[in-house]
């Protein structure tokens, strides 16, 4: 596990101001690194998220701001994708995490260089076009939510949830950034009433999916199962996912699991916001009852037991074009916390490898539906309308039961502990287009 250092410091502030408020996403114990075009059309680079900025990293290099090894850690992250950087080892990537916390922070080494360039080094937010972070050759879709397992099936979930973090492999093509518009895809499900067949069209019932994240680090060779403690090694950051899923179309194919259902479209945040930045926020895990099974031996270990956790607060918003027309702001749906997880990251990682399948850097994993208890805490509509009984009553005095078109959905992590400046991941969103037309 990433041990706590001087980044982590509540005290340290930057020179860029934005980053020192205290609802800011991406302070200077963050840093998170992303993939951006400063204007739409210019070249995709590299870049640090810090207040309402991007820090370019071609533009430091270029000012001299990084040397020796840090400098080669600074070239991988300034191109058009991370994927270089995320092949890194541990120690190279927080020397250069430490070198950027140093340029940013208020009295840091040659932070008043830095910070008499910042016309040339930061990029606002507001006028840069955000890109997927690294070129994702796979991403597999876990379910480790015990509480969404349940409600889905009635009660109790499949006993193997109790053995294992069970997954599928999703469809690495179709993960998008962030603002991606969601197009309601077509696609077969069962007739209502039922005798009337099969039906074939415009997915009836869109949903969505809050779900937390991790980008694979270096990887292992084929044949080379990862233990669970250098699982937590492997994980190079984590992002926000949103995995839209066309109910319809799911029910009726998920014989063997998700296909057509699910490939559609996902949506992740820009940012990804590394394993050290989160080493304030791990946490223990949630006790496990009695009377089920104890976690198998190849998946635990008293680290991961101690601080496998994390403890992010998700929350999801909805807001409809109606909503937006009326000056309505956008209605919390969802409030849930990625600490009450079953399984952890570092499980999931060491039980997708743990029959020698070889992960790349860049691998996208992640965690299925994050419902925890409570009544706000489901994390998706087929949960919180029960399976399609219970509509969403809304400010505007529409009804919900499934996303229609013109639906904006927002999700949102807030990672907070005291003591400790608390971080956030940026925006996950996608609004709901219509079918079109569509031609086979």
């Amino acid at each position: 596990m990433v041990t706590l250092n001087e980044t982590h410091d509540p005290a340290r502030r930057s020179w860029v101001v934005e980053a020192n408020s205290a609802d800011c996403d991406f302070p200077i114990q963050n840093l998170p690194f992303g993939v951006f075009r400063p204007t739409p059309g210019a070249r995709a680079r590299g870049g640090v998220a810090i207040g309402n900025h991007i820090l370019d990293l071609s533009e430091a290099l270029s000012a001299g701001l990084f040397s020796d090894t840090v400098a080669s850690a600074a070239r991988a992250a300034a191109g058009d994708t991370l994927n270089s950087l995320l092949a890194m080892e541990p120690a190279v990537v927080c020397a250069l995490r430490a070198r950027l916390s140093d340029i940013l922070r208020i009295d840091g080494k040659d932070s008043a260089t830095a910070s008499g360039l910042s016309t040339r080094l930061l990029v606002p937010m507001a006028t840069a076009q955000m890109e997927l972070p690294v070129t994702i050759g796979g991403f597999t879709d876990f379910s480790c939510s015990y509480t969404h397992m349940g409600g889905m099936r009635g009660g109790q979930p499949v006993t193997a949830f109790y053995y294992l973090p069970i997954a599928y492999n999703g469809r690495a093509s179709s993960v998008r950034v962030s603002g991606t518009p969601v197009k309601r895809p077509y696609g077969q499900w069962a007739a209502n009433p039922p005798e009337d067949g099969l039906a074939c069209g415009p997915e009836p019932l869109m949903d969505f999916e809050l779900e937390f994240a991790a980008f694979v680090a270096r990887g292992n060779p084929l044949g080379s199962p990862i233990g669970v403690d250098a699982a937590s090694e492997q994980i190079f950051g984590c992002c926000l996912l949103n995995d839209w899923s066309a109910r319809g179309i799911q029910f009726f194919e998920s014989i063997l699991g998700p296909f057509l259902g699910k490939s559609f479209l996902t949506t992740i945040s820009p940012w990804i916001v590394t394993n050290e930045a989160l080493a304030p926020f791990r946490v223990a895990l949630p006790r496990r009852q009695p009377d089920v099974p104890q976690t198998p031996k190849h998946l635990d270990s008293n680290a991961n037991r101690q601080e496998g956790g994390l403890d992010i607060e998700l929350t999801a918003h909805l807001h409809t074009a109606r909503m937006r027309a009326e000056s309505i702001p956008p209605m919390r749906i969802v409030r849930t916390n990625f600490k009450h997880m079953y399984w952890t990251l570092a499980q999931m990682l060491a039980h997708h490898t743990s029959n020698g399948c070889n992960l790349h850097s860049g691998d996208l994993i992640a965690s299925g539906t994050t419902s925890s208890p409570g009544p706000d805490a489901r994390a998706c509509l087929a949960e919180i309308n029960q399976r399609g009984t219970r509509p969403l009553e809304l400010p505007s005095g529409e009804r919900r039961l499934w996303l229609e078109d013109g639906d904006s959905l927002q999700i949102r992590g807030r990672a907070v502990r005291d003591g400790y400046v608390s971080i956030g991941f940026g925006a996950c969103d996608g609004v709901i287009t219509p079918a079109g037309e569509h031609r086979v």
